[in-house]
């Protein structure tokens, strides 16, 4: 179950309206990398967890914390939101106040009332495609860990989009907290490795017999970019502890596809089959 405390996790407090930064803070809210799909992610993969214990606890904290992450943003966009004016006359009319007018989300009035939603800053509504709970951890770990590299990369870009000191200090918080959890999904994959529950590649239990040896190993040069070849992928120890990398020209392994007549049931553009001769006769008149 849960509980809610009134209190915000970390204070809110603009130094002044800002109408149109509070439609770019939507896309840390609403978007896809934004505290909305950290937080539903990691729930997900907390209740949907099999394995009882450390790692499922740790899922639902860290998503429970990320719903405080959620309230921060939209309690910081309410009060950006105060008083906002509703028109560019509002604006005093000057240029800097009808430009920061003009880049406000509408909806932020017409529709919330001043207040948030959960959509990104071009008020595209939030999806729950955005989430991702695969039931295999390894595999959702490097996911969270980029999740968090990508929040905290665009968190760090809207740090320079504002000079007010109270919505620079939340964004600190959310730069920081990003920075731990990068740390924290790296070091629960290292856990999981340690604790023999898999590996690379993901999914270890999947048989290795079931492979091609000569693909499981081997970097496909598939573009003129002579120095693909130069990286740590291409040749040495590869992370698996199975071998060595080897790189290779790309090459055809298949044949030419030839795929049988259309189902003319749905009028897809073929040869019919009582034309063929006559094209046939009519090709060989023109020799």
């Amino acid at each position: 179950m849960f509980t809610h405390n009134k209190a915000l996790q970390f204070e809110t407090n603009p130094a002044a309206p800002d109408a149109a930064f509070a439609r770019r803070l939507q896309e840390v809210l609403g978007g896809k990398w934004g505290e909305m799909t950290v937080a539903m992610q990691y729930l997900y993969q907390g209740w949907n967890c099999r394995l009882p214990g450390k790692y499922k606890d740790m899922l639902l904290a860290i998503g429970t914390e990320e719903l405080s992450h959620v309230e921060i943003i939209t309690t910081m966009i309410g009060k950006l939101l105060d008083k906002a004016p509703l028109s560019p006359d509002e604006a005093d009319g000057t240029n800097e106040k009808s430009a920061a007018f003009g880049g406000s989300n509408p909806q932020h009035t017409i529709v919330n009332g001043g207040g948030a939603s959960p959509q990104d800053s071009n008020g595209v509504p939030w999806s729950g495609a955005f989430v991702t709970s695969s039931g295999n951890l390894m595999a959702d770990f490097y996911l969270n860990a980029t999740a968090e590299m990508q929040g905290r990369l665009q968190v760090s870009r809207l740090f320079h989009m504002t000079d007010d000191k109270g919505v620079k200090d939340m964004i600190r918080m959310l730069v920081t907290r990003d920075h731990m959890h990068q740390m924290q999904w790296l070091a629960a994959i290292e856990e999981l490795k340690a604790d023999g529950l898999d590996g690379l590649p993901v999914p270890e239990a999947f048989p290795l017999e079931e492979e091609f040896d000569e693909f499981s190993h081997t970097f496909i040069h598939a573009s003129d970019g002579a120095k693909a070849v130069d990286g740590r992928w291409a040749s040495g120890p590869a992370p698996d502890g199975r071998g060595d990398f080897t790189s290779a020209l790309i090459q055809a392994h298949g044949q030419e596809p030839e795929l049988a007549p259309g189902d003319p049931r749905l009028y897809g553009t073929s040869v019919l089959e009582e034309t063929e001769g006559l094209i046939a006769k009519a090709k060989d008149a023109l020799k």
